[in-house]
């Protein structure tokens, strides 16, 4: 037990242990630096424990049940029962073993773990408070320090998460029983992901987007096949209105929504539900850290400004992951965390977003990589696109998965590969391949020679390629 502050030292300080985190403590160590890995709460961080992992298994046990249930088309007829607290118990499972898997991982290399709240004391010293009564506080000098603190969802008036009628995408991936109504608040990608999960797994699910389509910062001819999708499984959209007050309402939560858009709009709306999910997006963990006593600079979000080589306004100090801005992914954080370890290390490392590619996991999925035409043109370059659809796919047709297309796009001049919209099944492991090929440097022709094996659904990447450059086989050029 720890009953005073003693004060140790350490090469490298990682604040935070999720994919940003752990990675940089790992690499870290690989390179033979003294590395201490500082976590409040369990290894992995929200990705892991509340994000990623958690709402994917619920989006595959969703997926099974909602096919097993409407496969009469091929001849499969079943009435599938789904115990939410038996899928739960699966998903929480699942997630023990990763989060048990980091932290051996950790171990292994050489990584200091720490357990308790970090808070900067000055430039080159942290305090660490230990969790548990009694569990005391230390303070640790470090050389080089790297925030990975992460994010959390962010809270709009008058919708304090109370884990009962208004949660957040945490509540959201721990329900004990499915409710009946759903209304979420927000169709960005966390909200149309868990109103697939929970259309597909009986709710009637509503949304109340203040925008005018869903996934807005997507094309709007991928995001439609999606919002059309989650129309026919029945979700209900309310574009055009914001969120305003919620009451209670015969043991239910009654929802009133106004017009973002009075011009639009001219009258608000009411809609009753079991639970609220607000899903309005994150904003970073930083205002725990005492920040400021570090000198470091944060913006008016509160994210905190890094160069190419993750450096703050501090060169000593270095910030990965979601709150280091925004795209808020867990690849980003991880490779940037690989980045800050090396730079510390004294490598020639940088990041380079180029290649970087997003994905949503909804029905269908989207992956994206690069550049889109407008984007493309907007830099000055003459962008060429080649398409491929997937109801013209064999393996699509045999999945009966034909919803989407796949879109490559690039530099006319030369043929190089700049960008990838790919909407439709798989297209989270598919635009990997198209990443690749823009990190290589590759041209259309790479792609479109490259023999793929048939029948897969990679087909109509290389078609798609094909197409650009006028040759596809299988679509009109």
């Amino acid at each position: 037990m720890v009953v005073g502050d003693v004060t140790t030292s350490t090469d490298v300080l990682v604040i935070g242990a999720g994919p940003g985190g752990y990675v940089a403590a790992i690499r870290a160590a690989q390179l033979d630096l003294d590395v201490t890995l500082v976590e409040k709460g369990a290894y992995g961080g929200a990705c892991l424990n509340r994000g990623c992992i958690p709402s994917k298994a619920l989006i595959n046990g969703s997926r099974l049940a909602s096919e097993a249930g409407n496969a009469e088309e091929l001849g499969i007829y079943a009435d599938p029962t789904v115990a939410l607290d038996e899928m739960i118990s699966w998903k929480d499972g699942v997630v023990d073993q990763l989060t048990s898997g980091i932290e051996q991982l950790c171990t292994a290399a050489g990584v200091n773990l720490l357990n308790g709240t970090a808070k900067f004391a000055a430039e080159n010293k942290i305090r660490i408070v230990h969790q548990g009564e009694g569990q005391g506080s230390e303070s640790l000098k470090f050389e080089y320090c790297i925030i990975a603190t992460g994010s959390r969802p962010i809270e709009i008036p008058e919708f304090d998460f109370d884990d009962e009628r208004i949660v957040s995408s945490d509540g959201a991936l721990n329900f004990e029983t499915v409710p009946d109504e759903l209304v979420i608040v927000g169709a960005g990608y966390i909200g149309m992901e868990l109103a697939t999960v929970y259309s597909r797994l009986g709710s009637d699910v509503s949304v109340v987007e203040m925008l005018e389509q869903a996934l807005p910062s997507y094309q709007e001819d991928v995001a439609s096949i999606v919002r059309k999708r989650a129309e026919r499984l029945g979700v209900d959209f309310h574009f055009g209105y914001t969120a305003d007050s919620w009451a209670k309402s015969d043991g239910k939560a009654a929802l009133t929504a106004v017009p973002a858009d009075e011009a639009a709009h001219d009258s608000a709306i009411e809609l009753t539900a079991d639970r609220i999910l607000v899903a309005v997006g994150r904003r970073p963990v930083t205002d725990t850290l005492s920040i400021d006593d570090a000198g470091v600079e944060t913006n008016a979000q509160g994210f905190i400004p890094t160069d190419s080589r993750c450096r703050t306004n501090k060169e000593h100090i270095f910030a990965v992951g979601d709150v280091a801005g925004e795209p808020m992914l867990a690849h980003k954080g991880s490779k940037e965390g690989e980045v800050a370890a090396e730079v510390i290390a004294g490598e020639p490392a940088a990041v380079d977003y180029q290649a970087l590619p997003a994905a949503v996991f909804t029905d269908p999925e989207i992956g994206t990589v690069g550049l889109t035409e407008n984007e493309a043109a907007n830099e000055g370059m003459t962008p060429v696109t080649g398409e491929f659809q997937f109801q013209a796919s064999g393996r699509a047709l045999t999945a009966n998965r034909t919803e989407g297309f796949v879109r490559i796009v690039a530099a006319k001049e030369t043929e190089r590969v700049i960008g990838a919209q790919i909407v439709g099944p798989e297209a989270s492991e598919l635009i990997a391949e198209i990443a690749a090929m823009i990190e290589m440097g590759a041209k259309l022709q790479d792609i479109g020679s490259t023999v793929h094996t048939h029948p897969t659904l990679s087909e109509a990447i290389m078609e798609a390629a094909q197409n650009a450059r006028g040759k596809a086989i299988h679509r009109r050029n």
